[in-house]
């Protein structure tokens, strides 16, 4: 029989016995597929997150607008678009205003046709939210009449808030570039997105590797489930006859059914999760489930690589056993493990990355082989560690109550089965303390100081010239009276220029009250009637204003641009009487510069196309929905206004996507450690059947087995928490001194991970009780 044939009859065997080995045969290979497929699911997952972003992203670009071809005048094929974005309850919600110009008006990707004046074409997110009690608030503000709802062509996920809103209002100046009104003849974006720097991309690389570690870890972990009786039944097997070598061919067939089996069970998990995950929105982030379709070559990378791994660790398993014909000799003398060689892997790890620090970003992208290969190893190194320092540990423990020596008992007999329980959200935490020390290290980095005051305001809303007449009296009227709002502080901003045309040297005329001016400037008495001049702005601030005047001097007001389609500039003298006075920050943190005016001095006969507000308003925050409310009042007295909420910090937006990104994988990663935790007990529990059974039947009692099983868990998991942690912030200090940011350590974020991690611990160790109570009845000795 030739060697090929010889390994085909014994992994053959080894299948059978695995679904032909009666309850206990087919029970082990259940529950190692459901270990390997909760496993092989999250893994499928991953390898089709690329597919499902891209195809977000192409559904983003097919509906944008930012390289959209464009007319200069009106005609039968031309749009006129402006954006139309909200918040609501902390939530974004993005619109388009649409004008059609002519029949054959492009319609935007999901709509039939383009909506009427007073129409709303919404995305079905939204059109339940509109029709829920919690969007009674958004329904006064977007109060169209719907008459469409938009396709998954034109959304980039099911759960995104987006609506298209008709107008007959939006107009557009012939030449006037600056207007937030596009008039285009088509939707497109045909810009590349800059590469992401090095830090982040080191973010991005980390973020899957310590994500995945773990799944790793519990596979390899799954398919060991039942080893003891398992060895048992080889060492049966020796003595009708198999030498050592057919055996452990035979322990590789049962490792590959089981892995076969796991990944049936984790392409059905896949199937199913895939089928829910439109239901699911994290962070306002949703993918549609026909784009989570894992790459050909990942999923089938997937599926060699599982098996192939499930023999592997079992050979390697096996060479610590010696299985005789007699029985399994592995506790009669057990040797002691050694440390060297569990030391050489984070060694080897540091090895890789010390070359790489103090890069930062002036070097180029990291090689992101060799950064990965030292995380794994750091990570890895966890759980060659973790047995070696459990064995220790609980080498020399003796004395204590019963359920404590009954546990220590059994760990000093099996400490490698505890701690192969733990490895798994040992190397997860230990990955998320080093990823938390970065993003912490690099926060500062990607977060911007805006300036803003939120103190002096809450909500700043800003119209913008070329947007369209706006009144702006009546705008702040408006906002002053709605409930929850304390104050309203309206300015008016107009253009001015010595001469005209002027595009360079313009001078920046604010218009208020005098409580209104003091916002923007320190004041030392004000009356109607006044003007001052403003000193005091940055020097080094650039842009066409910055120019001033003097009193008594005749200047232009309004376009003085001098573009067609509007009316000219007016002349308008400075008051004779304007005095001095320095700029002050207003609540957006801008300072201004040029002249303020009281309303009775100011310009008159200004085009309303040319004159800008800003209302900056403080809220009450003791009355429920203040902040939408006042969304609402300006986007009913001013659609096209901007209604910025006004924030002292704010981080980059990439950055924010890598971390948005963490949060979907540390979720998924979460749920994996919780079922597969879950899974490893009760297969741990059903190993201990009879020993328990026995227990009870000489009289101990069921809670001192219940506490022996918590003490069980609570050991290694100690253990275990405390070497991830010094292993998250070796791994986190060395991270931080690649990307050369300064090393600190949040330990509030440090005690949050290591406390999450031991919480799903409990978690399951308490939902584990339940079913060990039963498995402690005395009819569990029977035996068939």
């Amino acid at each position: 029989m030739s060697k090929l044939q010889v390994w085909a009859r014994d992994l053959a065997m080894g299948t059978r016995f695995a679904f032909a080995g009666g309850r206990e045969g087919w029970t082990r290979t259940l529950l190692t597929g459901i270990g390997v497929g909760l496993g092989v699911a999250l893994l499928l997952v991953s390898t089709a997150l690329p597919s499902a972003l891209a195809a977000r992203d192409a559904r983003g670009d097919a509906r944008s607008t930012l390289s959209a071809p464009t007319a200069d005048a009106a005609g039968r094929d031309t749009l006129l678009i402006a954006r139309a974005s909200q918040t609501y309850h902390a939530t974004d919600v993005d619109g388009i205003f649409v004008r059609a110009e002519g029949p054959d008006a492009p319609v935007p990707p999901g709509l039939k046709e383009i909506p009427g004046p007073g129409e709303l074409a919404v995305s079905p997110a939204l059109h339940t939210l509109l029709k829920s009690a919690d969007g009674k608030l958004l329904r006064e503000r977007l109060d169209g009449k719907i008459t469409q709802t938009i396709g998954d062509a034109g959304l980039v996920g099911p759960g995104e808030l987006y609506f298209y809103a008709g107008t007959d209002w939006l107009h557009k100046a012939d030449v006037d570039e600056y207007s937030r009104v596009q008039r285009i003849t088509g939707f497109a974006n045909t810009f590349e997105a800059e590469p992401l720097r090095p830090d982040l991309m080191l973010l991005v690389v980390l973020t899957f590797v310590a994500l995945l570690m773990p799944v790793a870890v519990f596979i390899a972990a799954a398919v060991r489930f039942g080893g003891e009786r398992r060895d048992r039944r080889l060492a049966a097997l020796r003595l009708i006859g198999a030498d050592s070598r057919m055996v452990r061919r035979i322990a590789a067939g049962e490792a590959l059914a089981g892995s076969v089996i796991g990944l049936v069970l984790g392409a059905g998990f896949f199937a199913v999760s895939r089928q829910l995950v439109g239901q699911v929105s994290l962070q306002q982030r949703s993918v549609f489930p026909a784009d989570l379709d894992p790459a050909p070559w990942l999923a089938a990378l997937v599926a060699v690589a599982v098996p192939a791994a499930a023999v592997a660790v079992t050979l390697l398993a096996l060479r610590g056993v010696v299985i005789e014909p007699l029985g399994v000799v592995r506790t009669a003398k057990q040797r002691r493990r050694r440390i060297w060689w569990r030391l050489l892997m984070p060694l080897a790890g540091l090895g890789l990355l010390a070359p790489l620090m103090g890069r930062g970003n002036d070097q180029g992208a990291f090689n992101q082989w060799q950064v990965s290969g030292g995380v794994v190893l750091l990570l890895v190194g966890i759980t060659a560690l973790l047995p070696w320092l459990l064995e220790r540990l609980v080498g020399g423990i003796s004395g204590g109550p019963v359920s404590w020596q009954l546990a220590v008992r059994r760990l000093q007999i099996s400490s490698g089965t505890a701690a192969r329980l733990v490895n798994g959200i040992a190397v997860a935490v230990a990955g998320a303390i080093a990823l938390q020390m970065l993003f912490a290290g690099t926060e500062d980095t990607y977060t911007q100081d805006t300036g803003q005051d939120p103190s002096r305001a809450s909500l700043s809303v800003m119209t913008h010239s070329g947007s369209g007449p706006v009144d702006i009296d009546s705008l702040g009227k408006k906002l002053g009276q709605t409930r929850g709002i304390t104050r309203a502080v309206p300015l008016t901003e107009v253009n001015g220029a010595a001469k005209v045309p002027e595009m360079d040297r313009r001078i920046e005329i604010t218009i208020g009250t005098c409580d209104s001016l003091r916002e923007v400037a320190v004041l030392d008495s004000c009356n109607e009637g006044d003007a001052f001049i403003l000193t005091g702005a940055d020097p080094g601030v650039s842009g066409p204003y910055g120019a001033t005047a003097a009193p008594g001097q005749q200047i232009f007001a309004g376009n003085v641009m001098g573009l067609e389609h509007f009316k000219k500039a007016v002349p308008w003298t400075v008051p004779a009487n304007a005095r001095t006075v320095p700029s002050r920050k207003d609540p957006a943190g801008q300072l201004r510069t040029g002249l303020l005016v009281t309303p009775s001095v100011a310009p008159k006969g200004i085009d309303p196309f040319e004159a800008f507000a800003q209302v900056f308003v403080q809220l009450d925050d003791s009355v429920p929905d203040a902040l939408d409310r006042a969304r609402t009042a300006a986007f009913k007295a001013a659609p096209m206004a901007t209604a910025m909420t006004l924030t002292s910090q704010q981080p980059a937006p990439r950055f924010s996507s890598i971390r948005t990104g963490l949060f979907f994988g540390a979720a998924g990663v979460l749920v994996l450690i919780g079922a597969s935790l879950l899974v490893s007990q009760l297969e741990q529990l059903r190993e201990r059947k009879k020993l328990l059974s026995a227990l009870v039947a000489f009289g101990t009692k069921r809670s001192t087995l219940s506490l022996s099983v918590l003490w069980q868990t609570a050991l290694p998991i100690t253990l275990g928490m405390v070497l991830a942690t010094a292993v998250g912030l070796a791994l986190g200090s060395v991270l931080m001194r690649m990307t050369a940011v300064p090393v600190r350590i949040d330990w509030s974020s440090v005690l949050a991970m290591t406390g999450t991690g031991a919480g799903v611990v409990v978690l399951v160790t308490l939902l584990s009780v339940p079913p060990l109570l039963r498995l402690m009845r005395p009819d569990g000795l029977r035996t068939e």
